[in-house]
């Protein structure tokens, strides 16, 4: 009679890692381009070098999968293209902390070229840990053919393709308000910032109406350090307050600058004083008013802030 007594529970460590290399050395991963077949392909969106996987990776890879695999089964010629993304500002963050904590030292203090030395080597070190969590996903990639984003060759295509989209008139450049971080003197995502509601103060300051002697507009405003880029004042076309007032030209304290009062329905009237300092420049719904009256934007900050 069969016992079960030296039956231990399942230990995925010692069953799937043993497979999936099976798999992988047999080639079960890898297709040749066959014409007789019809393609298909996906390519894995790039997780970041630095990363760690978490759930959403697990969810979308897994689906991925799912649908390679069967389309495999269905006899079409598949290739599902894996790759990692350089992650710029994570990965100079990385290194810059390793450079801190073993040698003392900052990217400064290295210089450009040799900071980007220590980086490439960052990565062939420690750039891996993504890639082997998605192997433990069972992921039947192709990893023969597995990319980064500053391979040889790869970030021609992208310029290229960003051309073409440029002279399609499909994407443009332009000044936009972005989120930029005086450590890292770069832009970052919108994903990378934490923001928090603080509770702020209001400053009243009277803005001189030019040719009108002793009559002011007050302002009342949280931000008053951003007033140097101050190009208009708005108020509601509504506000029987100020309707006198539109059109008509304001001295900005300290700098003498001459700005205008205009009007848009995005003022609250009730907010203040109903009269709104437009910072194009460090505020977004200021850029989007400045937009739409053709305002200059005026940067106040230095790149530290």
């Amino acid at each position: 009679m069969k016992t079960y007594e030296n039956l231990t529970t399942y230990n995925p460590g010692e069953i799937e890692g043993k497979w999936y290399s099976y798999w992988e050395n047999q080639g079960y991963f890898h297709e040749e381009v066959d014409t007789n077949k019809e393609p298909f392909s996906i390519v894995l969106p790039p997780p970041n070098v630095t990363g760690m996987l978490h759930m959403g990776h697990a969810l979308d890879n897994t689906l991925q999968d799912i649908l390679i695999r069967f389309k495999r089964m269905q006899g079409y010629n598949v290739l599902w293209m894996p790759g990692t993304d350089h992650a710029g500002i994570a990965t100079q963050i990385k290194v810059e902390e390793m450079l801190a904590k073993e040698e003392g030292k900052s990217r400064y203090d290295l210089g450009r070229e040799k900071f980007v030395e220590r980086v490439w080597e960052w990565k062939k070190e420690y750039g891996d840990t993504i890639v082997k969590q998605i192997r433990s996903l069972g992921a039947s990639c192709d990893w023969s053919r597995e990319r980064f984003t500053l391979d040889e060759g790869y970030y021609h295509a992208v310029r290229e393709v960003f051309v073409k989209l440029y002279e399609k008139g499909l994407i443009y450049r332009g000044e936009r308000i972005i989120n930029w971080c005086p450590r890292c003197a770069t832009a970052l995502s919108d994903v990378e910032v934490e923001h928090e509601d603080e509770h702020g103060h209001l400053w009243h300051i009277k803005y001189p109406v030019k040719g009108e002697d002793n009559r002011f507009v007050i302002v009342a405003t949280t931000r008053p350090e951003t007033m140097f880029g101050d190009v208009a004042v708005a108020v509601n076309p509504d506000d029987d307050r100020y309707k006198d007032l539109i059109g008509k030209t304001l001295i900005l304290p300290f700098v003498n600058r001459e700005i205008p009062v205009i009007a848009d329905d995005y003022v609250d009237a009730s907010f203040g004083t109903g009269c709104v300092k437009i910072t194009p420049a460090h505020d977004p719904n200021d850029f989007e008013m400045g937009q739409r009256h053709n305002l200059e934007s005026i940067v106040v900050m230095n790149n530290d802030a």
